[in-house]
């Protein structure tokens, strides 16, 4: 089992629903701003991943939703320190996982 592609895969999946949410909450903008704009005043998780999220969240909704179930390797980078971490409740994470698991494992 490649447990590398089952998170990126899981990742995917989770912002998958969050990009979902977005075409209908564009408000969930505004928190990962203000969750980025924090990472920017404490250097943290790293002035790249911050500087790189506020430029992705400066466009549209519809650009942004697009953006986080892209396949790229920006968006497979910058998915690994989500400002849109918490949008999903526990019971939506774990459905989540479980499928995806289950998926994964149904393919390998």
């Amino acid at each position: 089992m490649d447990r590398h592609r089952l998170a990126e895969e899981r990742s995917l999946a989770y912002h998958a629903v969050i990009a979902e949410r977005l075409r209908r909450e564009p408000a969930l903008v505004d928190r990962a701003q203000a969750r980025v704009r924090a990472w920017l005043a404490r250097g943290e998780p790293t002035p790249f991943y911050g500087r790189a999220w506020a430029s992705v969240l400066e466009q549209s909704p519809t650009s942004i939703a697009a953006f986080l179930v892209d396949r790229g390797e920006r968006a497979c980078e910058l998915r690994q320190s989500t400002p849109f971490a918490g949008v999903l409740s526990a019971r939506e994470r774990w459905r989540i996982w479980r499928e995806v698991g289950e998926r994964f494992a149904e393919d390998v």
